[in-house]
């Protein structure tokens, strides 16, 4: 064969492996709503930076005639490319080859390029659309998801990485983006579960849909699993950009420093009357994250989930910073088992890639109950109180409203290694409310008071007297535990400046094999 005949057949080689599983399953694909991987792997990454791996590798597999039926890539394109000229490993499985079922050989494809993103130092991006294990390999199969699994532990805290479930993700399969530090699914054609609808009724007789069992909705607003929730694919891989601009190339590296022409001493009135007079009343706290985040820009992590705290990242200054926020338009802001633990998980993501952390604080309390407690609010909410006593970042706090209880320890209070603690004229750092505390403390003085009327004047009377000492700031200034008092108007200005104060600053945890955190 000459030179030129050689060419011509690598030429026709790589056509034949771009194409899949052929031309009809691709149409199928575009049909049912979703790209091919191809396709994903072009719209995620820059114009022309993809740089294929293992285009050739075939299964391995003899049984059940496999060894007539070998498609090169064997249902995974892997490779790296950039996004927005910065290095990122990437993988999407192949629904058009062998329905994206992992072989040994996929298996090592994957593994691979999750071995050189660890090497060089880079994220790992995995779109995810398969139908399971490669029923025909057998155990080999199952052996191919452990080898993943442990390099997903193993990269976990040093490199990012993000799943893309854009197909169906079943059976052993979920551990994977579930060990991963971002989940992003589409609405109606991507779906997670451990075990599926058929396996379910005949095990437990329910009777359930694959969306119900696990849907986008399911996993966005239900079980946390989903970070994001898509209306397509479109959609989720341009969020994939955005995202990876917050984060950095690894756990040794500072996340990007953005240029922005939004002034750092620009003034907010609006802060002035943002918090109601009447402390039982509402409003909306991704009001003043807009207000104060460059260019009023928040990606804002699980919507849909635990919605009375809020999670997520914008910037200041050009600076990446996580937000942990109480949001007292859901739950009056309070802290249940569900808020603590999807908190706890984005402070210890921050943590581990260097982004610092800000947090509002507007918390009346953990919520009370017997289903909370037998569902381990205790667990949950040390989970939080964990993670912020163990993050060395940034940590900058301000406290709008309400801070009561143990919920004030929890949100990242000063004795929790708090860099800045800050407070609104508004805040209230309590045991817990006036009204409470007063019956507690008077109780025998009000259950001698027989009329009704007479009662009330004197419980109010003495919380009135109860909030003049703790309905303020002031006391927990007085003791340094809040380190100033601003002007709620002034805040992007005083957050900002604290967190370029605090760019050089070092803090080493006791040495340790790892911790054990309330699991």
């Amino acid at each position: 064969m000459s030179t030129t005949e050689k060419l011509i057949d690598l030429i026709e080689r790589r056509s034949k492996a771009k194409l899949g599983g052929g031309e009809k399953r691709i149409e199928k694909q575009h049909q049912q709503g979703k790209m091919t991987a191809r396709e994903r792997i072009e719209l995620l990454l820059d114009e022309g930076s993809f740089e294929e791996l293992d285009m050739f590798v075939t299964h391995r597999c003899v049984n059940f005639k496999m060894e007539q039926s070998k498609v090169p890539g064997d249902g995974v394109v892997t490779g790296h490319g950039t996004i927005d000229g910065r290095v990122v490993y990437v993988y999407a499985q192949d629904f058009t080859v062998f329905g994206g079922s992992l072989s040994e050989t996929m298996a090592q494809k994957i593994c691979k390029i999750m071995d050189m993103a660890m090497k060089v130092g880079a994220p790992v991006i995995g779109i995810n659309d398969s139908g399971g294990a490669r029923i025909q390999e057998g155990v080999t199969s199952l052996a191919g998801y452990a080898e993943i699994f442990e390099r997903n532990i193993l990269a976990s805290g040093v490199i990012p990485q993000i799943s893309a479930i854009f197909g169906p993700c079943a059976g052993g399969a979920v551990y994977s983006p579930a060990l991963t530090d971002f989940i992003m699914m589409t609405e109606d054609t991507s779906y997670m579960f451990v075990t599926g609808p058929k396996v379910v009724k005949t095990v437990t007789g329910e009777e359930i849909s694959v969306e119900n069992l696990g849907g986008a909705d399911v996993h966005a607003s239900k079980s946390g699993v989903a970070h994001f929730k898509v209306k397509d694919e479109q959609e989720g891989l341009l969020l994939i950009r955005k995202l990876i601009s917050y984060l950095p190339q690894n756990n040794l590296e500072e996340p990007p420093l953005m240029q922005t022409n939004d002034s750092i001493d620009r003034i907010d009135d609006v802060l002035n009357e943002i918090v109601p007079d009447n402390p039982n009343l509402p409003y909306n706290i991704k009001d003043i994250i807009f207000t104060i985040a460059d260019e009023g820009e928040f990606l804002e992590l699980h919507r849909n989930y635990a919605k009375n705290i809020v999670t997520g990242f914008c910037r200041l200054g050009g600076m990446s910073v996580g937000v942990v926020a109480n949001q007292p338009n859901y739950l009056a802001g309070v802290l249940d088992c569900n808020a603590s633990r999807k908190a706890a998980r984005f402070v210890q993501m921050c943590d581990a890639f260097n982004i610092p952390i800000l947090t509002l604080v507007d918390v009346p309390g953990f919520l009370p109950g017997s289903g909370q407690e037998y569902a381990g609010i205790i667990i949950h909410g040390a989970k939080l109180l964990f993670a912020y006593g163990e993050a060395t970042v940034p940590k900058v706090t301000v406290t709008l409203r309400k801070s009561y209880g143990g919920a004030h320890d929890v949100m990242s209070c000063k004795q929790l290694r708090g860099d800045f603690n800050y407070a609104w004229p508004s805040a209230e750092i309590a045991v817990m409310g006036a009204k409470g505390a007063i019956e507690v403390l008077e109780s025998k003085h009000i259950n001698n008071i027989k009329d009704e009327k007479e009662r009330r004047e004197f419980i109010n009377k003495k919380a009135d007297e109860y909030e003049k000492i703790f309905a303020n700031p002031y006391q927990a200034a007085s003791f340094g535990y809040i380190d100033d008092v601003i002007e709620p108007r002034n805040t992007r200005f005083r957050v900002i400046r604290a967190f370029q104060t605090l760019q050089t600053k070092k803090l080493v945890n006791p040495p340790k094999k790892h911790s054990n955190i309330p699991l």
